[in-house]
């Protein structure tokens, strides 16, 4: 068993620890070889030394040099493929095909490239000028990114190659990754040939430095450090409000997602129309990687009446016949337990067969809860505790004023859903309830089950508290993403040849879109 060094200034190095852990593989419950530290604050202020000595350097690189970089780092993970996708089906459990091969890799590698080619082409720095003033603006990198990466997607939201590590490079910064425990050989080979493609490229090494495991004292230390400029955080829901506590108390951006029930509206049209077919769609949905997906339907509100009774007893034995899930990791079998039990402390009953132990797995049988929409009403902050799984709890109210009236003590939410008749005789209660539902969600869909999140710049990742951190911000969609980890530089009265390139009139790229006293013009 051998203990991993840390990324520091461009070094692997024994790291300054404080203890070791290993990796688990959930589908053995057998420890994984390797041993990974610890790192103390000696580690954490190293670190912060060598990426604030960078930033300035990155903060004014040229997009094509930071492409150059990401597209290099793309093509190094496609090479080295079978490695990752070997090494993070022992962490997380995750199945090889079509997950971790076929779905997560190839999306991790077209986030990096879609990354590369905005920053060579800067339209998301916004650049405004106003010519007659002579006052422009624009978006600059916002200095040294902490990314905080989670248990479910080592690769597509890794901390050292993820969404927000795409978009804090993008925007000229360098990154610290705080790899998750639960898959830390996974982001260490990412570092490895993030580290190369630095070189490759002509970047600072300390551009990508990579941190295991600290104490939660120094995670808060961390996170109000006058030298990091913002964090991004995914994961637990208590774990990350000590962060935002820490970064609130000081100032700092800090962008999270942190729980997300999703509710699903299913109009008694829709159901009449095609319930078997939302049978199969609901339970798919729901029981994909084991619900562990921040976009499952945790919630799913119907009028109560026979056919809705007659649904929910044909979900529960498709929930009942379907294979359970490998979980992520003994935390995630034992917090979905807890959850479960919550939920029916607070009223809700099961409708499917209780789980039984499996001791060389992780994992939990697949619950589907009911509770009655006036119980809800009286324990809603009880009866919306996330339940991170093969889970969901279904809501049976007297009429659509009731739907509404669970809705309107929703938390945020990363999604909500609504099915409708396909011959618009919803189409009145539909306005009823998308009329709250909009405002509670980030992203709203119709006769779509929530689960999956496109790579698009039209998508948003984000939400109402406590979804995410700030509403008005994505972890997914470029450009939309790299705004996080950027901060508005006005320059008023500047002389031309101490401006960035992208906001001279002479040496912009002609290709830029700028607004330029008051149209959009490119170049």
């Amino acid at each position: 068993m051998s203990l991993q060094p840390v990324l520091i200034d461009g070094a692997w190095v024994a790291a300054k620890s404080s203890g070791s852990f290993q990796a688990l593989n959930p589908a053995t419950r057998q420890p994984l070889a390797d041993s990974y530290p610890v790192s103390t604050w000696e580690d954490v202020d190293q670190a912060l030394d060598a990426a604030a000595a960078c930033a300035d350097t990155l903060r004014r690189a040229d997009g094509e040099t930071i492409g150059r970089f990401l597209d290099a780092f793309a093509d190094r993970i496609a090479a080295r493929k079978d490695e990752l996708v070997a090494m993070a089906n022992a962490e997380t459990g995750l199945p090889v095909a079509p997950r971790l091969a076929d779905v997560e890799l190839p999306r991790t590698i077209n986030q990096l490239k879609l990354a590369a080619a905005a920053a060579r082409s800067g339209d998301w720095r916004q650049a405004t000028i106003d010519s007659q003033a002579n006052i422009r603006s624009g978006f600059i990198g916002i200095g040294p990114v902490a990314v905080f990466g989670p248990n479910n997607f080592p690769f597509a939201f890794g901390s050292a190659s993820g969404g927000d590590f795409a978009a804090a490079i993008a925007a000229g910064n360098p990154v610290i990754a705080k790899a998750n425990s639960s898959h830390p050989g996974t982001t260490r080979l990412f570092a490895e040939e993030a580290l190369a493609a630095l070189e490759d490229a002509g970047l600072p090494t300390a551009t990508v430095q990579l941190l295991y495991r600290m104490s939660h004292a120094d995670g808060e230390r961390l996170a109000q450090d006058p030298r990091l400029g913002a964090i991004g955080y995914t994961g637990a829901r208590s774990a990350g409000l000590v962060l935002k506590t820490a970064a609130d108390a000081v100032g700092k951006p800090i962008y999270l997602e942190l729980s997300s029930i999703n509710p699903v509206v299913l109009l008694p049209g829709a159901l009449r129309e095609r319930g078997e077919e939302l049978v199969e769609e609901f339970s798919g949905s729901c029981l994909m990687g084991a619900g562990q997906f921040c976009t499952n339907p945790g919630l799913v509100l119907l009028l109560d009446d026979d056919a809705s009774r007659e649904w929910v007893s044909d979900v529960a034995l498709r929930f009942d016949e379907s294979p359970r899930g490998t979980l992520l990791s003994t935390s995630v079998q034992e917090s979905l337990a807890q959850s479960v039990a919550q939920l029916e402390q607070a009223g809700a009953q099961r409708m499917t067969v209780p789980n039984s132990d499996e001791p060389n797995r992780c994992s939990y049988a697949n619950t589907l809860l009911v509770v009655q929409g006036t119980q809800f009403l009286k324990a809603a902050e009880s009866l919306q505790t996330e339940a991170f799984g093969n889970e969901s709890l279904v809501v049976l109210c007297q009429d659509v004023a009731e739907i509404v009236a669970v809705i309107e003590l929703l938390e945020g939410n990363l999604t909500g859903c609504i099915y409708s008749a396909r011959d618009g005789g919803d189409d009145a209660n539909y306005d009823v309830v998308e009329a709250v539902l909009r405002t509670r969600v980030g992203r709203l869909l119709n006769d779509k089950m929530p689960t999956g999140v496109a790579v698009s710049p039209a998508m948003n990742h984000g939400g109402p508290f406590p979804a995410t951190g700030h509403p008005g911000f994505t972890a997914v969609g470029i450009p939309g993403s790299i705004h996080r980890f950027s901060m508005l530089a006005c320059y008023d009265a500047v002389r031309p040849h101490r401006l960035p390139a992208w906001l001279t009139d002479s040496q912009a790229p002609a290709s830029m879109w700028r607004y330029i006293d008051g149209a959009w013009r490119q170049g």
